[in-house]
């Protein structure tokens, strides 16, 4: 496992978590096993905005003994006290929720409380209304939530949320088909999303993703938009390479297939090369940097798409951007213009005269 540090705290969290959409299906047995599994492979990140209220109890069971060992997103606003999968903004629901997943999970603390389900301006409209977001903000205070986030599928309601300087993570959709228009859930110009991505990075608020493999069709040719399947690697590659992303949380059923998730670390950087996608590349995307170094090796032995990166956030105000960028071994200034990165460049980045760009940039930085 390979883990990252969240800017607003000290916990280190793996880059692979697991969700919990369909789990709820298996045998409580199964469940109980699969999280163990996880837990042992040194998955350390579990969101708990499942399908099924089964969960919760299976999670108590699976993780007697090993509470610290796994930090757990619980949502104010989904409700299983019913038995079953609910929503509500109403303060009652809400608390009667949180104190039931509490029960079950036998827990008496939340790493990450987060605000769930919010896409539409009337949704936060109600969660302040009815008390929820002070709710949640009081029980951070009282130390029983240690962390707050948010959920959502709308770079617009995100980013009124960053406004409020109250998140510490953001769990929002990322898979190729989202950011470049196609699904349900592909909400916002790919723009706009980028544009999140820098803002959370340089805020220091991380992303857990949701929905890396939209469901499965990203891993199905003839339900992928790309008429291509992609693999389980290529979907955890594109979205670690996001900036801000701290982990990516593919839903697995069983063992089984948390283990197919689990290959990524068994496969190379070629393996992972995920720029096949420039078949379906919106216009408004042609020419920009993607971050998924199909350019490289660089003869120079520039990280062409690590540099990119900075660049790009430091253009969006992010003092640490520049910082890194400056202890780079090699930067910009180190491009001997030799052309191979134009040429090998699925999105038609002109990486050679952006190179020079770049250099331009951070020498007033260095001077």
């Amino acid at each position: 496992m390979e883990y990252r540090k969240l800017p607003h705290g000290d916990e280190l969290i793996g880059v692979i978590g697991m969700g919990t959409s369909v789990m709820g299906e298996q045998k409580e047995k199964d469940m109980i096993d699969t999280v163990q599994y996880a837990l042992d492979a040194g998955i350390n990140f579990f969101d708990m905005a499942g399908g099924h209220a089964a969960i919760f109890q299976a999670f108590g069971k699976a993780l007697k003994g090993r509470r610290e060992e796994a930090m757990l997103q619980v949502h104010f606003g989904a409700d299983y006290t019913t038995g079953e999968y609910g929503w509500s903004t109403n303060l009652e629901t809400i608390k009667r929720s949180v104190d039931w997943q509490l029960d079950k999970l036998k827990t008496d603390y939340i790493d990450f409380g987060f605000i769930h389900c919010l896409d539409e301006e009337s949704d936060l409209a109600a969660y302040d209304k009815h008390g929820a977001l002070k709710y949640i903000m009081h029980m951070k205070e009282q130390g029983v939530v240690r962390h707050i986030g948010l959920s959502t599928h709308a770079p617009e309601m995100a980013n009124r949320v960053l406004d409020m300087k109250i998140i510490d993570m953001l769990m929002f959709s990322i898979n190729p088909m989202y950011d470049y228009g196609h699904g349900d859930f592909a909400i916002g110009s790919d723009g706009e999303r980028q544009n999140l991505y820098r803002r959370c990075e340089k805020e220091g608020v991380g992303i857990s993703v949701m929905k890396p493999f939209n469901a499965g069709q990203l891993l199905d040719a003839k339900k992928s938009p790309f008429h291509h399947a992609l693999t389980t690697a290529q979907c955890i590659q594109y979205a670690l390479d996001k900036p801000g992303v701290l982990s990516v949380l593919g839903g697995p059923g069983n063992v089984a297939q948390l283990k197919e998730i689990l290959t990524y670390f068994n496969t190379t950087e070629e393996e992972r090369d995920y720029s096949v996608i420039s078949s379906l590349t919106p216009d408004e995307s042609v020419g920009k940097c993607v971050y998924c170094k199909h350019c490289h090796p660089c003869p120079a032995g520039l990280n062409i798409g690590l540099i990119n990166k900075y660049y790009d956030l430091a253009l969006q105000g992010d003092i640490l951007a520049k910082e890194h960028y400056l202890t780079l071994e090699k930067t910009a200034s180190d491009c001997i213009r030799c052309g191979h990165c134009n040429s090998r460049c699925p999105f038609q980045v002109p990486q050679q005269e952006r190179m020079e760009e770049i250099k331009e940039y951070f020498e007033k930085f260095s001077a």
